[in-house]
């Protein structure tokens, strides 16, 4: 039996990106220049019209100054980290 793995919450983490960056005061085109990614890029990614590949949320996770694992985190917003039941029996 294959037991699938829960659906990333894309929409958590996009929303993140939007908090960080608005919680700096940042405007699109000042994420983009600290990135080093296309102001279109950022606007794409925050808005939901495309995911990013991971070399671009590495390069937003620099910018922001935020850890990635902390980052990505997000992706499991609503459901458990994967390995939460190994660390609650430990």
């Amino acid at each position: 039996m294959t037991i699938l793995p829960p659906d990333p919450d894309l929409d958590a983490l996009r929303l993140e990106l939007g908090h960080l960056r608005a919680a700096r005061g940042w405007s699109y085109d000042e994420l983009a220049a600290r990135s080093g990614l296309a102001r279109r890029t950022v606007i794409e990614i925050e808005q939901g019209r495309t995911i990013g590949t991971l070399k671009t949320w590495h390069a937003l996770a620099h910018a922001l100054n935020t850890p990635f694992d902390e980052f990505f985190a997000n992706l499991c917003h609503a459901h458990d980290l994967p390995g939460a039941d190994d660390r609650s029996s430990s």
